[in-house]
C-alpha cells in the first residue's frame, strides 16, 4: 500500500517538494574541499616567498654558515619591510595623497623663488 501511494501522482509531487537528499551531503563535502583548496592557494600566494626564504635560512644555518644565514635573513626582512611600506603608501586615502602633493608642490615652488 505504501509503495503504491509513493508511486502515485501525489506521491511523486510530494517527493519532489520534500526532495531527495541523496547527493546533497556529497555536494557539501565538495564545497568544503573547494574552500579549503582556495584557502591553501591564497596562503601559498601570500606567504610563499617568506616561507621559502626562511627554509633557505634554516638550511644554510644548519650547514654551519651562520653569518651567511643571518645576512640572508636580514636582507629578506628589509625587503619585506620595504614591500609592506610600499603597499601602505599605495593605499593611502586620496586626501592624504593630495595633502602630500600640495606640500611637496609648495616646497618646490618656494625653493625656486
Amino acid at each position: 500500500m505504501k509503495q503504491k501511494m509513493m508511486n502515485s501522482k501525489f506521491g511523486k509531487i510530494l517527493r519532489r517538494l520534500v526532495g531527495e537528499e541523496a547527493g546533497a551531503v556529497m555536494m557539501e563535502y565538495v564545497i568544503i574541499a573547494v574552500l579549503i583548496a582556495a584557502a591553501c592557494v591564497v596562503a601559498i600566494a601570500y606567504f610563499g616567498r617568506t616561507v621559502t626564504t626562511e627554509a633557505n635560512v634554516a638550511t644554510i644555518a644548519m650547514t654551519g654558515k651562520g653569518m651567511e644565514a643571518q645576512t640572508l635573513q636580514t636582507a629578506a626582512q628589509a625587503k619585506a619591510t620595504k614591500m609592506s611600506n610600499d603597499a601602505v603608501d599605495a593605499n593611502k586615502p586620496f586626501s592624504d595623497a593630495t595633502e602630500e602633493a600640495a606640500k611637496s608642490g609648495s616646497g618646490s615652488s618656494g625653493s625656486g623663488n
